[in-house]
């Protein structure tokens, strides 16, 4: 598959006629069809209804076009982002993070570091901590932001803060006395994990504390992000547990409650490369040990992919 067979669906599937997206791509109309048949041939399904009614998307259609457009939209954000960089000899600087950081210290510090240097670039990506681990190596990204231990000698941790975890509750299913939910009480609940892949992750590190507690919640769905699971609990699905500031996220259809349960919690680590002098880098560690009270910061225990 190449990028021109992505633009040329594209362009198809937003005019739903051959002759006019031909006009906007400056080239003929047989070579065009041509192309995305060949390109349904590639993928192994069709992406338009060729019937009387003219062409309409099918559901993969569908799904592809609202799929395609974001990445080409991210792809031409990197590429104007590069060309930035190469015109002012910009610096890059990218920050991998879980999305329940970005209820926490995480945004006050993406503001201190693109106001530090005009001449760095700070980049974000979305990441779970196996997957920062590995953009770390590569060099993709330089400090990260995730919830569980990765032991990897080439990457230096440490341990920024130990957060509280709150259950999620469907807000139509209120407390009778909003005590703090033990973690038998919360077993008995059905529980709903994230993210469900790829693995492991903070699921698994939910997991882990019931485990510790010799119980085993019964799980009823697993979604891939936070926001689909919290949806999941307005529906009434069942319960999630998620980093206590993540409650700075307001919905009227979710209600939090405190648990009272030996060990749940989840901890921010700060992960970059163990020999990275870099003073940029320096300087975000120094904020970030700053902002949390860790003073030198404590290097995260060995304790392997999940705790």
């Amino acid at each position: 598959m190449e990028l021109r067979h992505l633009r040329y669906f594209q362009v198809v599937a937003q005019e739903l006629n051959v002759t006019r997206a031909a006009s906007r791509l400056h080239m003929a109309q047989p070579p065009l069809s041509r192309q995305i048949r060949q390109f349904e041939d590639e993928l192994g399904v069709s992406l338009f209804d060729r019937g009387s009614r003219g062409l309409q998307l099918t559901e993969a259609g569908r799904f592809l076009l609202e799929q395609s457009l974001q990445l080409t939209q991210r792809l031409e954000e990197t590429i104007e982002g590069t060309r930035r960089i190469g015109r002012n000899d910009k610096r890059w600087f990218g920050i991998g993070f879980v999305p329940s950081v970005l209820y926490g210290f995480l945004p006050e510090l993406i503001r201190e570091l693109r106001g530090a240097d005009s001449q760095v670039e700070v980049g974000l990506s979305e990441l779970i901590t196996v997957q920062q681990i590995e953009a770390l190596k590569a060099g993709r990204i330089d400090i990260g932001f995730g919830r569980i231990p990765v032991n990897d000698p080439a990457i230096a941790r440490r341990i920024v803060m130990a957060e509280p975890l709150v259950a999620a509750m469907p807000a139509s299913q209120p407390a009778p006395d909003n005590q703090p939910l033990s973690a038998a009480a919360l077993a008995r609940h059905p529980l709903i994990l994230y993210p469900a892949r790829p693995r492991p992750s903070y699921a698994d590190h939910v997991l882990s504390l019931f485990r510790a507690q010799g119980l085993q919640p019964g799980v009823v769905q697993e979604a891939n992000e936070l926001q689909t699971a919290l949806g999941l609990v307005a529906a009434g699905v069942g319960i999630t547990l998620v980093p206590a500031s993540v409650q700075r996220l307001h919905r009227d259809d979710v209600r939090y409650q405190a648990i009272d349960a030996p060990g749940f919690v989840s901890p921010v680590i700060m992960s970059y490369r163990a020999e990275d002098r870099s003073p940029f880098l320096a300087r975000a560690v120094a904020w970030v040990e700053k902002q949390a009270g860790s003073g030198p910061g404590e290097q995260a225990t060995q304790q392997g992919e999940v705790s």
